[in-house]
């Protein structure tokens, strides 16, 4: 099995407030270490995975390029330009810089960079027999279903709303149509694996026009879309995707935790020789 991995990561980050701070949310530092750097490491240096493909904004390319072009090329990461609009668009002009060795594609987010090897070893494990696998954590909280034709402006009858702006304004208020059934309900992460031809069909049937991409938000969505089995791995509730600027303190968090285990394990190793040979 040879694994070409792809990280889309052509958004803008609004959410996130890339544009505030003159790069994108990838660049942004994680514990010492560049978030897209982290998103990578986990890859690196397996042999079952035969490229590594970082897909970023084409408007920022060349700037991207002349920032990080030399550590990338150093890790053996092919920079290409990602589409402008949809996720599914990056995906797709990655695919073109997919060799023929690849046997498998991995999709997955450059804002998870708290994916764990043991995580990434249990999906490639997985996809070994399975042409379609994901990771997914179980669903503990209670969800429901709302009505936004029923939002209820709180401030309709408030006079000093208009006068003192945002900071007195009412929250804005939904009705619940529907508490969700959370029985065998997971939620999604990445990375995604998928067998390359299985993928690659998906994909040209949404450039031929005969699969449409209205309402799927992953690419193990275009693979059901096909009628295709999905399949679910365990996966960590650390692997968290960064979203806005409040995620990174427990981003933060889990990487200072993660390096104080490496370090208590080496140290463990050194004094009682668990690494010694027998």
């Amino acid at each position: 099995m040879q694994i070409a991995v792809i990280l889309p990561a052509a958004g803008v980050g609004k959410r996130f407030g890339a544009a505030e701070l003159g790069r994108s949310k990838i660049e942004t530092d994680l514990a010492g270490r560049a978030m897209l750097l982290r998103a990578i490491e986990p890859r690196r240096s397996r042999a079952d995975v035969c490229r590594i493909i970082l897909a970023v904004n084409p408007d920022t390319i060349d700037e991207f390029k002349f920032r990080h072009g030399d550590q990338l090329g150093l890790l053996g990461v092919t920079l290409v330009a990602g589409g402008r609009a949809e996720r599914w668009e990056t995906v797709m002009l990655a695919l073109d810089a997919v060799g023929p060795e690849a046997t498998h594609i991995a999709v997955h987010d450059a804002a998870r960079p708290l994916t764990s090897r043991k995580l990434v070893d249990r999906v490639f494990e997985a996809a070994r027999k399975l042409d379609a696998v994901i990771p997914g954590q179980p669903v503990s909280a209670t969800l429901k279903r709302t009505a936004m034709a029923d939002e209820v402006d709180l401030n309709a009858d408030d006079p000093a709303a208009a006068i003192l702006g945002a900071d007195h304004a009412a929250p804005r208020a939904r009705r619940v149509t529907q508490t969700v059934d959370r029985t065998d309900v997971v939620e999604v992460q990445t990375p995604q694996v998928f067998e390359v031809n299985l993928l690659r069909s998906a994909y040209a049937r949404l450039r031929d026009g005969t699969l449409s991409a209205d309402g799927i938000t992953d690419d193990a969505g275009l693979i059901e879309a096909l009628g295709k089995p999905v399949y679910v791995v365990e996966g960590e509730p650390t692997n968290l995707k960064i979203t806005r600027p409040e995620d990174m303190p427990l981003a933060e968090a889990i990487v200072q935790s993660a390096t104080k285990d490496d370090k208590a394990l080496l140290a463990r190793k050194r004094l009682f020789g668990d690494d010694d040979e027998d």
